[in-house]
């Protein structure tokens, strides 16, 4: 597999420079798990890593609601990036046999001291994807909580 290439698919990482690619490439840990295995476990403590899905397929769930649908070039569990020791929110369960990237804080902070600009696109995508969940939920909760035309 093309770890630099799969990375490209990514919406993390697909204004990166072939070199800062290379350096994440280099830098993080690639990991594997089997059909049904948790990637995540909800409530698990000190979580300071995220993945990027190479190839296969993953599923987020809280309990038995699927919460999300992960493909390659996907990523999930940022969120510890963001909010540091706090417990998982969900579980992450590959749907297939996968293979991903694991991406720690120290990673990153290793890369963003070679590559200073990485860091900017980094949190200007994880700020996006923050801001268009946090509407997505608003959004929902408006619509659950409006009483239907007529009552």
């Amino acid at each position: 597999m093309d770890t630099a290439k799969a990375l490209k698919q990514s919406p993390l990482f697909a204004d990166f420079s072939n070199r800062e690619i290379d350096s994440v490439v280099e830098t993080a840990r690639e990991r594997s798990f089997a059909k049904g295995e948790k990637i995540i476990e909800e409530g698990a403590e000190g979580g300071r890593a995220f993945y990027v899905l190479l190839d296969g397929s993953a599923q987020a769930r809280k309990g038995d609601t699927a919460l999300a649908d992960f493909t390659p070039g996907d990523y999930f569990g940022e969120m510890a990036l963001l909010l540091e020791d706090t417990p998982r929110t969900a579980d992450v369960v590959a749907t297939s046999d996968v293979h991903c990237l694991l991406i720690t804080s120290w990673d990153l902070r290793a890369l963003i001291k070679v590559h200073p600009h990485a860091g900017d696109k980094i949190m200007a995508e994880l700020a996006t994807r923050f801001h268009n969940n946090l509407m997505a939920e608003l959004d929902s909760r408006l619509r659950s909580s409006d009483p239907a035309p007529g009552d």
